[in-house]
C-alpha cells in the first residue's frame, strides 16, 4: 500500500446546482482497475463547523431543520469557505450569522471527512473563543434558535436524539479533551 492508486479518468455523471458526481477509473499498483463514483467537490472552498465556546464549560448549539432527515437538528454552526476566504474567516463569518456572536480566538481543532470512500469533501473543524455579540445576516431561510449547553453533558445532549450530525459529536467531543486538557 505504498504507492496510491492513479487516477486514469474522471467523468461527471450529474451535475446539481449544489452537487457533482463524478465516475473515477482507477488503476492500482498491482494493475487492478476498477470504477468507483464519488460526490465531488463544488468548489476549493471546502467547509468549516464551528465550535462557539461561549465560556470554557459552555457551548452555543443551534437548532435548524435539516432537509436531509426533515427534522430540526441541534448541531454547531457550519457552512461553506467562500473564494477568497480563509478556514479561519469562514468560521467567523458563519458564527456570526448563525449564532450572533464572533471570536476574538479561533483554533484549528482537525479536519474530517465524512465517508471518505464517497466524498472528497473535507470539513475544518474550528474551535471559537473570547466570543463577542456581532450579528451578520445569513442565508438561512428562518431565524435560528442558539442553546447554551454544558460540554460536561454531552451524553444527555446524545440522550435527546435531537444532535445526530457525526461531525458536531465528534467535534463537541474533541473540543471538551482539549479543553480539558489545554484550558483547565
Amino acid at each position: 500500500m505504498a504507492q496510491k492508486p492513479t487516477i486514469l479518468t474522471k467523468t461527471l455523471v450529474a451535475k446539481s446546482r449544489l452537487f457533482r458526481i463524478e465516475a473515477l477509473d482507477i488503476q492500482f499498483s498491482n494493475g487492478e482497475l476498477r470504477q468507483y463514483e464519488r460526490l465531488a467537490r463544488s468548489g476549493m472552498g471546502g467547509a468549516v463547523l464551528v465550535v462557539p465556546m461561549l465560556d470554557n464549560a459552555t457551548v452555543l448549539l443551534i437548532r435548524e431543520y435539516s432537509a436531509g432527515t426533515h427534522r430540526y437538528e441541534l448541531g454547531l454552526p457550519k457552512g461553506k469557505v467562500d473564494a477568497g476566504e480563509s478556514f479561519f474567516e469562514a468560521a467567523n463569518r458563519e458564527l456570526k450569522e448563525e449564532v450572533g456572536f464572533g471570536a476574538n480566538s479561533l483554533y484549528h481543532l482537525s479536519t474530517f471527512s465524512v465517508a471518505p470512500s464517497y466524498l472528497e469533501h473535507t470539513t475544518e473543524i474550528i474551535l471559537a473563543q473570547d466570543l463577542y455579540a456581532e450579528k451578520l445576516d445569513g442565508d438561512e431561510p428562518e431565524e435560528l434558535e442558539v442553546i447554551a449547553w454544558k460540554l460536561a453533558d454531552l451524553n444527555a445532549l446524545m440522550a435527546t436524539g435531537e444532535c445526530t450530525e457525526a461531525r458536531s459529536i465528534a467535534a463537541l467531543f474533541m473540543a471538551r479533551e482539549y479543553l480539558e486538557q489545554f484550558a483547565g
